[in-house]
């Protein structure tokens, strides 16, 4: 395997879809240098020739060359465990040439199924992923395992080198993005954990976490507004980006309401208003259900607040404005902003 470093890119490059064209367009220029580069062995080579090629789409994304799945050989681009840039790593896997017998494409790192056969120097040290045990929890109720990862060699590494060899080894045990979905907190310790496991069997742990979250679920919830006003809201559960790596486009539609309790949530008429104004919009989104996905919505002070994240290539946000054409109760608005990370909706994150 081998893996590379970001690098510095020039201000005034080329936007991202634009940067994404020319990529695949040196690709195919270049590929018969790629291939004999790989063929010599010549890793020293072959990162000077993808280094600045890569870099032009971002400089914060990470590349390595590892063993495809059914091709020989696998270009990976990643966002690595960056928000902001997964959809850019994936909007570059859709715009990838055809897999054949030599190469395929992915935007996140792959689980290895010989991943405890793997070696990796680090520091002057070999790390053998096969002495790598972990001690893992899993939270009541909630869709993840904390892991705490030892190896022997970890006594003689600074922190953040056995951060990024645990982080690297979680993505070869799971892949990248099942690590985004189910893996929470994660440490490297020096001294093995109580009760720790061997490495291998995380994809089990893991599955069996997974299995019980299979369903759609919605969860309520109640909290205070930054002014300490009461507030409610509703939201999917598990709520991860990873599970929709192209819907960077945050849509927020704000609708007042005139009915309301004492404590300024919703009421009689404006709760039912409320609630159609949903069902309509659900039922526009179901027919966008591959470019659109309602997340969460709040309501505080007279308002519900409703986010939407959507494929910005999609009709998600020209259907919010046309919903809302309708409402009577105040003045209704749809904010439309790039959100690749979520932020807005970052509490309700799982």
């Amino acid at each position: 395997m081998r893996l590379f470093g970001r690098k510095d890119a020039d201000e005034g490059a080329a936007g991202p879809a634009e940067a994404i064209a020319e990529f695949w367009a040196w690709w195919q220029e270049a590929r018969p240098r790629v291939d004999a580069l790989l063929g010599a062995g010549d890793a020293e080579g072959l990162e000077t020739l993808l280094t600045p090629s890569v870099a032009e789409i971002d400089p914060g994304l990470i590349y390595e060359v590892a063993p495809g799945r059914e091709a020989a050989h696998a270009l990976v681009v990643t966002a690595a465990g960056d928000a902001e840039l997964r959809s850019l790593a994936h909007r570059w896997a859709m715009a990838a040439p055809p897999p054949d017998l030599l190469w395929e494409f992915h935007p996140s790192r792959q689980a290895n199924p010989q991943a405890t056969e793997l070696r990796l120097d680090v520091g002057g040290f070999v790390f053998e992923l096969d002495k790598l045990t972990l001690g893992l929890r899993v939270p009541r109720n909630q869709p993840r395992v904390d892991v705490a990862a030892y190896h022997p060699i970890f006594g003689e590494l600074d922190e953040d080198t056995r951060m990024e060899t645990t982080l690297l080894a979680l993505d070869w045990l799971l892949g990248e993005d099942d690590v985004a979905r189910w893996v929470g907190e994660i440490t490297a310790v020096t001294f093995e954990p109580i009760d720790s496991v061997a490495a291998v069997h995380l994809p089990a742990v893991v599955a069996d976490v997974a299995s019980g979250y299979s369903e759609e679920e919605w969860l309520l919830l109640e909290g205070q507004t930054g002014t300490g006003a009461p507030l409610v809201a509703t939201a999917r559960h598990p709520l991860r980006p990873v599970d929709h790596p192209l819907f960077d486009q945050h849509i927020a539609i704000t609708l007042p309401y005139a009915h309301r309790d004492e404590n300024g949530l919703p009421v009689g008429d404006s709760l039912a208003a409320l609630r159609s104004f949903e069902e309509r919009l659900a039922a526009r989104l179901l027919k966008l259900r591959d470019d659109a996905v309602l997340a969460a919505h709040l309501s505080a002070e007279g308002h519900r607040i409703i986010h939407v994240y959507a494929d910005p290539t999609g009709e998600a946000a020209i259907h919010a404005k046309e919903l809302i054409v309708g409402w009577e109760e105040g003045e209704p608005r749809v904010d439309v902003s790039s959100d690749p990370a979520w932020t807005a909706v970052a509490p309700f994150l799982t």
